[in-house]
């Protein structure tokens, strides 16, 4: 098979397209051949040396996408040869042959195609825990959204829509508020207008709760929110956010929250499950993933320079 590979940490320049020997299923894994794989911010942060990678150069990316199984596992009825599936949280995505655990492969409806899926499995997931585990979102709330406009962020402004909140997004320039509207959003505004903007969409009382996954802007958030408010911190993209005094809580009844997937998705069958909802809302047009550009996997070095560009609004493919 090939597969995008790397050697060295770097930009997206250390990124090639090379033969490698085909993967070899473990008990309980399904050979898959990738037909869509998503790119995500994780990827870049791997490449450039900022999380840990396991094992020695050279290195595959990628922990998402859709294909089909093209080995199945040993004693295995669920998924036979020629199966449509997907998965969320499996490495060594970009390449043409992954071997992928049993418990980690979504099944595909015929309504769902291999890009819908690869776009929206991890993202999708991760705005669904945001509005029904971190928070329970309520009809009425009034909801702050950082990264408006990136792959999670437009998932979850039409996720709180479709719970019946008003939606302010926050996001960096003309075009990405402009998508965020298209999104469904009540309001957007530019970091600076955070609070005049969100005092203006509660009418002065604050935010029930600020969804933040820029890291630096939790000082933000936390003054946006109003008394007995929630903010749910789930990501750093612009770097760690300063240290919160724990009085700043208790002075203002404030709940501050981390989220992680991983820590829902506990289970197989929780994480079809989760997948089937999430499916469903895009069947009844609920939820409309936005895909901003599709790269072939062997041009990955491009697809890496364009996410980073920051101008991407919506997912980023890699397609086989």
């Amino acid at each position: 098979m090939h597969a995008l590979l790397f050697e060295k940490f770097g930009g997206p320049d250390v990124l090639h397209w090379s033969e490698q020997p085909d993967p070899i299923p473990s008990p309980g894994q399904a050979l898959v051949r990738m037909r869509s794989v998503g790119l995500n911010f994780a990827d870049v942060y791997r490449r450039n040396g900022n999380y840990h990678l396991s094992g020695s150069a050279p290195w595959i990316l990628g922990y998402e996408g859709a294909g089909v199984i093209e080995q199945p596992a040993a004693g295995d009825l669920l998924f036979p040869v020629g199966t449509r599936v997907g998965f969320a949280d499996m490495p060594y995505a970009n390449a043409e042959l992954v071997a992928v655990d049993l418990d980690k492969l979504i099944l595909l409806p015929d309504d769902i195609t291999f890009d819908i899926a690869a776009a929206t499995l991890l993202q999708g997931l991760t705005a669904q825990y945001l509005v029904t585990d971190s928070y329970r979102v309520r009809r009425g709330d009034v909801a702050v959204v950082h990264a408006a406009a990136g792959g999670v962020g437009q998932l979850l402004v039409q996720m709180l829509k479709a719970l019946g909140a008003s939606v302010l997004g926050v996001a960096s320039s003309t075009t990405k508020r402009a998508a965020v509207l298209a999104a469904g959003a009540d309001a957007a505004c530019d970091y600076g207008e955070l609070l005049a903007q969100t005092k203006e969409l509660s009418a002065g009382r604050g935010a029930d709760v600020v969804y933040d996954s820029v890291g630096r802007t939790l000082g933000d958030s936390l003054a946006a929110t109003r008394i007995g408010g929630t903010v749910v911190f789930y990501g750093m993209a612009a770097g760690d956010p300063d240290p919160v005094d724990p009085r700043l809580l208790m002075d203002r009844s404030l709940t501050l929250t981390g989220g992680d997937l991983w820590n829902v998705l506990t289970s197989a069958s929780i994480r079809r499950e989760r997948a089937a909802a999430l499916f469903e809302q895009m069947r009844t047009g609920r939820l409309r993933p936005n895909i901003a550009a599709r790269f072939p996997l062997v041009d990955g070095a491009r697809a890496h320079a364009y996410l980073e560009s920051r101008e991407a609004i919506g997912k980023v493919l890699l397609t086989l």
